[in-house]
């Protein structure tokens, strides 16, 4: 039975090459010779921190531009608000999304039966898997996933014959 999975990922390799875009961008560009920056990699986080508030506004915003222009949902990127420590220096946390949060998972499940077309869906993990005779059907789930307003990013993988 025809089957595929939507899922919420961010291509990590995507993000790295993102960051190291930005870096690159950040140590040639004039207004920011001088200033103490840096972009620090963890597991599903980046911390950005500078000389002040304003600057690390401003390095978030071309860590963002470079995401967006890697094809990288923005809705998968959660900037938190900046932090000032007592010496005056600024730090940002921002939290990439990676797979559905439940309550997301069912909203998807809820968009996909609301259709009325003669497909299955079920939450798995941090998946959701359709599954249909029909190949035109699933092809028709897809299309309208990608026009519903949800609130991160989906992608579509392991379509099955």
């Amino acid at each position: 039975m025809p089957s595929f999975d939507i899922a919420s990922e961010v291509d990590m390799a995507e993000v790295k090459n993102a960051v190291l875009q930005a870096r690159k961008e950040l140590q040639t560009r004039f207004d920011f010779k001088g200033v103490n920056w840096e972009i620090t990699e963890e597991k599903d986080k980046f911390i950005l921190s500078a000389d002040d508030e304003f600057k690390v506004k401003a390095v978030e915003q071309i860590l963002l531009a470079k995401l967006a222009k890697r094809s990288i949902s923005l809705k998968n990127i959660d900037p938190q608000k900046p932090e000032i420590s007592s010496v005056g220096r600024a730090r940002e946390e921002i939290k990439i999304k990676n797979g559905f949060e439940t309550e997301t998972a069912k909203q998807v499940v809820g968009i996909v039966k609301a259709l009325g077309l003669k497909v299955q869906a079920q939450i798995q993990e941090q998946k959701v898997r359709v599954t249909g005779k029909n190949r035109d059907d699933l092809q028709a789930v897809i299309a309208h996933l990608r026009q519903a307003d949800l609130p991160v990013g989906v992608s579509f993988g392991n379509f099955r014959e």
